[in-house]
């Protein structure tokens, strides 16, 4: 009888083992639906904002427009090299537009209409970049120069050659 004692304690043993490890995969199948359960994307807060500044930077090389709130915080934003245009073409008036109504398209959508616009640098873009903005649905309030000038601080850049 020791034998057959034997045999059905090791029986009993194996049918353990087998319910441990189906408890161990019922847990782990809940714990994968919960996650699952828990994956829902947050909501982020939606809130729409009337009126903001439109920073436009048309250097000699590249275009680039931010749209902040009032206090900021950037809503919009496109430059001429996020918008497709490699090399020279950045720096035209046309890649200023484009960048600039892909701004304001994305400002709009976010619930702005009115914007302050802020012009910086010398560029080819500086004037088309506003007209995308005003083209692109939102009403321009007021345009401001914010390009910096020098009053004989340090010396200036040897002269360009075209």
């Amino acid at each position: 009888m020791s034998e057959e004692e034997k045999k059905q304690n090791e029986a009993a043993e194996a049918a353990e083992e087998v319910t441990a490890v189906s408890d161990a995969a019922a847990i782990l199948a809940e714990d994968e639906t919960q996650k699952t359960v828990d994956n829902k994307p947050k909501r982020s807060r939606v809130r729409s904002i009337p009126a903001g500044i439109a920073f436009i930077r048309a250097t000699f090389n590249n275009t680039i427009v931010s749209i902040t709130d009032a206090r900021g915080g950037v809503i919009a934003w496109n430059t001429a090299g996020r918008a497709g245009f490699k090399g020279s073409r950045k720096s035209t008036a046309f890649a200023a537009t484009m960048v600039a109504q892909d701004a304001a398209r994305q400002a709009v959508a976010k619930g702005m209409h009115e914007v302050e616009v802020r012009v910086q640098g010398a560029g080819a873009g500086r004037e088309s970049a506003v007209r995308g903005i005003q083209s692109a649905g939102m009403q321009v309030t007021l345009i401001k120069d914010c390009t910096p000038i020098p009053h004989n601080g340090c010396r200036a850049r040897k002269r360009r050659r075209v």
